[in-house]
């Protein structure tokens, strides 16, 4: 995690300063995340981390231990993904800046722009089911 905050800084001082980019197709992105676990961050702190599976399976966490299996899909040219908590697709286009990812979420394109900020290949950490007494 220590090494996620000079990353987070980085990749946001470096978004800022680079020109508009084309979305990345679905398999552009597919190519780029498939067997990957990634960081992203917001405003220079830390967000989020989602695993990539191949046949397009998904696991994230807001790094709090919650874990949500999901799945992603392309639609006109956005990348959605849909989770086992929430039946709503969440639709996203992604570019391509340097060698990382920006994340902008369509339904809100103003407020949520993430960026990738490190790819580990450490497991996520997820914590067991919650029980009830």
């Amino acid at each position: 995690m220590t090494r996620l905050i000079p990353a987070l800084l980085a990749a946001a001082l470096t978004a800022t300063a680079l020109p508009a980019a084309e979305p990345m197709s679905a398999a552009e992105f597919e190519s780029y995340v498939t067997g990957k676990t990634l960081y992203f961050g917001q405003n220079g702190e830390a967000y989020g981390v989602e695993k990539y599976f191949p046949d397009r399976r998904v696991r994230w966490s807001f790094l709090d231990g919650n874990c949500k299996e999901g799945f992603w899909y392309e639609e006109a040219g956005e990348i959605c993904f849909v989770y086992e908590d929430n039946p709503s697709p969440q639709c996203w286009s992604f570019f391509r800046e340097g060698s990382n990812l920006r994340a902008v979420f369509e339904s809100d394109p103003q407020n949520t722009t993430l960026y990738e900020a490190n790819q580990d290949d450490e497991p996520m950490m997820c914590l067991g089911p919650e029980v009830g007494v």
